[in-house]
């Protein structure tokens, strides 16, 4: 009875599907040039140093002549995707049908039945959502490519335009990608491992889960017997012949966001079809050293605020182990430093025995130390002192590894963790407003969104320096005093971060220390309506609210914007607007667009200079000793409330760096403690070391005194111990000795400098 059923269902919605057919015939594309198919010449993107970068173009892969890819490649795709590709018309009716039932079967679209034709349809035309209208779009199409193209076209124009996963498009980059050679290059099981990703290349994948990558090999293999494309005997070498996989590098992956940067404002200016298709070329600022240096120090530190919060559990279980069968004849060239899933063999108090990308190594529980800290379901933590392996590991386990070491056949891991926690890194050249590096979150494959450009957060204490900018813009000094006291403005009861009080404060150890009281009776002192014009002209283009709370970095803010606002202090006081594209030219070589760098005055050189070395303290003995790197900078630290955003901005007289931390969910916290000197000073400081930043230090400009002062009052000494000596613009440095010193009332100070 329910055969009948099933039966009478297909006949009605073949019925439907034939009309509906014939109704969408005139309005599926024309394939009549696809016979004079030519990648189309998209937008060629390039570094500073004008290599190429990436680019932007519809066709995504390499090309390669069907004769120059090996038979084995094609046989192996024949064999997975279509093995009656060569006696149908583009539609095979059997595997539609049988679609069709298992599809009725569980009341799904699961089953695509889709030849080799139909997918260079729907890559080549259509968009990939599984619905009956582009179902039938893609029948029409397979049909017409069929009628117009010969099967080795077809097979041509799919085998260099189907997506293996990992941004590889086409069989000439997949092999790159995977095995580090030309297609042309490749063996049996090599052919067979990269068209069993086709399907699912995620799921595929051998850096995501090589036994499956394994398993799905075989299958290929096994296909192919059948179809008679290779013997038993060479099927059986095929399994047992070991594959070396490349390491995914890192160089193109950091290119991701930039390059969506750079993609965005192409499109927004020229459009999308002269973008894809109009033979672009860009030059960009792009350092590609420094942007490599911003991930690996992004993902880095991301990876040890997200140790420090605790172990999330294993990500996965594999059951009923069996070693000996799952034995993976997939393996990489060890590298330390190395990142990959494995999978637990054996596990005891202190060692476990684990399997990642082919390589068997030991785990030591010392390497394992910071999983202590455990995040249980329900979100609390527990500590487990005196931690054994067997508290959180099982066999079968998936973890994520590091290669430690390795040593001969000998290799070590230390046990990692995925983080979900989120930041961004942002580098300008302060001279030219160059953007050298930009990276928007820990991966682009995990998540597209650029949080360097797109993410507002509120920067907290990184808003500062804008603050004690406008301040010496206004007549202030690195040595007037402030009182730092108690203070309320009606239901607002601003505080230090100590909740302690430090009386009569001069302005340089106010900013070292953070101190938010005086910053907040600093602006008061100055006028909202000056700081919001000083932050306007540093570079900020959100709205600012005229609020006093804006002190403390109540508004937001991204990435981009505060790191281009300190670029103004590290440039003399001169802000230059941030450029990504420095050049676009058309296919003819024309020049479409140059960009100049444009500055303007936003500080004196003097004021500037006084400020840096305020920041200077701040990395010398204040909030942000841990972004010290052996070489003179000058930055600031910022932590928002309950923790949830982390930041740090600084610089050396010729690389400005903003890193944020935080979560994507607004509402989260990074964990108690995880202030911006802890959370994003050590990847600032990791990145500006890598990147090759610094120099001599900052040169002092002409108009700027050096004098000893008392360090509690901020007036001139003639003591020989106990003072410090102070930076003044010049006609600014105090007349009067100190006696003792007594801070001013807030009210009395902006009468003073009114």
């Amino acid at each position: 009875m329910r055969f009948k059923l099933v039966l009478i269902i297909a006949v009605i919605i073949l019925g439907v599907a034939t009309g509906g057919f014939f109704a969408l015939a005139t309005g599926v594309p024309s394939v009549e040039d696809l016979k004079k198919y030519r990648p189309s010449d998209g937008a060629k993107i390039y570094a500073d140093d004008h290599s190429l970068i990436g680019e932007f173009k519809i066709e995504k892969g390499i090309h390669q002549p069907l004769k120059s890819i090996p038979k084995h490649m094609k046989d192996a795709i024949v064999a997975v995707e279509d093995r009656r590709f060569y006696s149908h018309s583009g539609i095979d009716y059997y595997g539609i049908a049988r679609a069709i039932v298992r599809d009725l079967m569980h009341v799904s679209l699961k089953e695509g039945a889709s030849t080799i034709t139909q997918q260079l349809a729907k890559v080549m035309f259509l968009t990939p959502e599984k619905t009956i209208t582009r179902k039938l779009k893609e029948i029409q199409l397979a049909i017409k490519l069929e009628k117009q193209l010969s099967k080795n076209e077809i097979l041509e124009l799919y085998l260099n335009n189907v997506y293996f996963g990992h941004g590889a498009y086409g069989v000439e980059m997949a092999s790159r990608v995977y095995f580090g050679k030309s297609v042309t290059q490749i063996t049996l099981p090599e052919a067979a491992l990269l068209a069993g990703l086709v399907k699912a290349p995620n799921t595929y994948s051998p850096y995501n889960d090589l036994v499956k990558s394994r398993e799905r090999q075989e299958t290929v293999l096994l296909l192919m017997e059948e179809e008679g494309y290779i013997t038993p005997a060479q099927r059986t070498a095929a399994r047992q012949q070991g594959i070396v996989l490349s390491s995914i590098k890192s160089g193109p992956e950091a290119n991701n966001y930039y390059l969506e940067y750079v993609r965005q404002q192409l499109e927004q200016k020229y459009g999308v079809e002269t973008v894809y298709k109009g033979g672009l070329r860009v030059y960009t600022a792009m350092n590609k050293q420094t942007q490599v240096a911003a991930q690996k120090a992004l993902q880095e530190g991301l990876r040890q605020v997200d140790k420090r919060r605790g172990w999330r559990g294993a990500v996965g279980k594999k059951e009923n182990l069996k070693p000996d069968t799952d034995e993976p004849k997939l393996s990489f060239a060890a590298q330390v430093g190395d990142i990959s899933k494995g999978t637990v063999l054996k596990v005891d108090a202190k060692e476990a025995i684990v399997k990642s990308r082919g390589l068997t190594g030991k785990l030591a529980v010392a390497d394992a130390q910071w999983a202590s800290t455990v995040i249980e379901k329900n979100g609390k933590t527990k500590i487990i002192k005196n931690l054994k392996l067997t508290d959180i590991l099982g066999v079968g386990d998936i973890i994520w590894v590091r290669v430690k070491s390795v040593s001969g056949k000998q290799v070590s891991f230390s046990l990692e963790q995925e983080p979900d926690v989120e930041g961004a890194v942002v580098a300008i050249a302060p001279e030219t407003g160059h953007i050298k590096a930009l990276v928007g979150g820990f991966s682009f494959s995990r998540g597209e969104f650029n949080r360097a450009v797109l993410a507002k957060r509120q920067p907290g204490s990184a808003f500062k320096p804008i603050v004690f900018g406008a301040a010496l813009e206004h007549g202030f000094t690195p040595a007037s005093i402030v009182n730092d006291e108690p203070i309320s403005y009606g239901s607002w009861n601003p505080a230090n971060y100590d909740h302690k009080y430090y009386g009569p404060t001069r302005l340089r150890e106010a900013l070292a220390y953070s101190r938010n009281v005086v910053t907040v009776k600093l602006l008061e002192a100055v006028g909202i309506s000056n700081v919001i014009a000083f932050a306007k002209a540093a570079g900020i283009q959100q709205e600012i609210p005229a609020e006093l709370s804006i002190a403390l970095g109540s508004v937001a803010v991204t990435p981009l914007e505060l790191t281009s606002a300190y670029s103004t202090f590290a440039n003399g006081g001169i802000h230059v607007n941030p450029i990504a594209i420095i050049e676009v030219r058309n296919a003819k070589g024309d020049v479409l667009e140059a960009n100049e760098p444009e500055g303007n005055e936003v500080m004196s050189e003097q004021d500037a200079y006084l400020l840096t070395s305020m920041l200077q303290d701040v990395m010398s003995y204040g909030t942000g000793g841990r972004a010290n790197f052996g070489k003179p900078a000058a930055g600031k630290t910022g932590t928002t409330n309950d923790y949830k955003d982390a930041w740090f901005v600084g610089y050396t007289p010729d690389l400005v760096a903003g890193v944020w931390v935080g979560f994507d969910d607004m509402r989260r916290s990074l964990g108690r403690g995880e202030v911006g000197g802890r959370a994003a000073a050590p990847i600032w400081a990791d990145f500006m070391r890598t990147a090759g930043a610094g120099g001599s230090g900052f040169p002092i400009p002409e108009g700027v005194v050096q004098i000893p002062v008392d360090p509690s009052s901020g007036l001139l000494s003639n003591e020989s111990s106990g003072v410090v000596r102070e930076f003044f613009k010049t006609g600014t440095q105090p007349r009067d000795y100190a006696t003792g010193g007594t801070a001013k009332p807030r009210e009395q100070i902006k009468a003073d400098y009114d």
